[in-house]
């Protein structure tokens, strides 16, 4: 394991807002950025001290992102695993390129988290709609068909009712293998950011209840309405994939609740998430923060809860009516990503709000019409 200092240089795969916070908590510390990304003005070429525009499988880019920087790291996932995977044979990619390959599929991913030990609803792997259809009797209607690859806030999915409604699932198959999962009727969707060092120090931030409007997180709330006995198994599973992978910097493991208070998995993203945007200012630290000190080889800090905070995302058919509105607000802590154009479903920013009720927060949310 090497230890990265102050003074050194992180570079970060991608610029978009994850890669952003990154920076921007790096820089804290004193650390140089370096980001690989398409576009000049990202979010995080804005706060970068080096950008390199070239896509992200450009060898010569990744080679010149190597090269100034002392350890690299990546904000999403849906980069180029070959490439990652030979930048790692002579750069410092703690987090390696094997966690990228296994999410970046769902029948890997599938496959690594029940062989962690951690329950997951009950699927079948389909390489054809034809396979699909002379299996589908094992895990039964409803379901949801989803591509092995590609798909994210509710594409790349569909949810079939019954053997009737199946040939709506078939243009998926255009794009890749797909997986068939038993839909469970799940009372709350949680998450949990597990953190990880190279030697194995592992901290999970508290959990975080998710509300998503058309596929897309809208609230993330904390902490989560469940008992303690789900908070346990579901820091428990986290725990149980973060070691099973050997992960080194952040994992948000997502997951169901059911109503016999059982829990199971539903996805993994390796990298700070969405849901964990409240822990900027409703921790002690942030997911940034640590996913930093995990990359840079020093010791893990305990996360605490500061007080009940909700986080709301904030889309581009959302940013007039908030400006607007913010002066309103002095409990607000607003985030902006500096992304050029507004565009409707677009994660533009978050904000978010400490507070000694959560159920008084969530009323005043609601009646700001911003998000209604």
């Amino acid at each position: 394991m090497k230890t990265i200092l102050p003074g050194q240089t992180i570079g970060i795969i991608g610029g978009g807002q994850l890669g952003r916070m990154m920076a921007l908590a790096a820089k804290e510390a004193g650390f140089k950025i370096a980001v690989l990304d398409p576009v000049m003005d990202s979010p995080c070429g804005q706060v970068a001290d080096i950008r390199i525009v070239a896509p992200y499988n450009d060898e010569v880019a990744l080679e010149e992102l190597g090269e100034v920087s002392d350890v690299v790291t990546y904000e999403f996932e849906n980069i180029d695993y070959e490439g990652l995977k030979r930048l790692s044979q002579d750069t410092y990619i703690p987090q390696g390129a094997e966690l990228v390959r296994i999410t970046q599929n769902r029948i890997h991913e599938k496959a690594e988290i029940t062989a962690s030990g951690a329950p997951v609803a009950p699927y079948i792997v389909a390489s054809t709609y034809q396979e699909l259809v002379d299996h589908i009797d094992k895990v039964g209607f409803p379901c949801v068909v989803k591509t092995a690859v590609g798909g994210y806030d509710g594409k790349g999915q569909v949810k079939v009712d019954s053997a009737d409604a199946l040939p709506a699932a078939e243009s998926l198959f255009t794009h890749s293998a797909c997986i068939a999962e038993a839909f469970v009727p799940f009372v709350k969707e949680i998450s949990v950011i597990v953190q990880r060092s190279a030697n194995g120090e592992t901290y999970c931030l508290p959990i975080a209840e998710n509300i998503h409007k058309n596929h897309i997180l809208h609230e993330s709330i904390v902490p989560a309405r469940v008992s303690d006995s789900i908070r346990i198994k579901a820091e428990q599973a986290a725990r149980l994939i973060a070691d099973h992978l050997q992960l080194v910097g952040t994992l948000a493991v997502e997951m169901f609740v059911l109503e016999d208070g059982e829990i199971l998995i539903n996805e993994l993203a390796p990298r700070p998430h969405n849901s964990g945007h409240y822990s900027i200012e409703g921790c002690n630290i942030s997911q940034f923060h640590q996913h930093i000190r995990a990359i840079c080889g020093w010791p893990l800090r305990e996360p605490k809860l500061l007080r009940p905070t909700i986080m709301v995302n904030v889309l581009g058919e959302h940013v007039t009516s908030l400006k607007k509105a913010v002066t309103n607000y002095p409990d607000w802590s607003v985030h902006l990503y500096g992304k050029a154009e507004a565009k409707e479903k677009r994660k533009m920013g978050h904000i978010t709000i400490l507070t000694d009720s959560i159920e008084t927060t969530l009323e005043e949310i609601e009646q700001t019409r911003i998000w209604s």
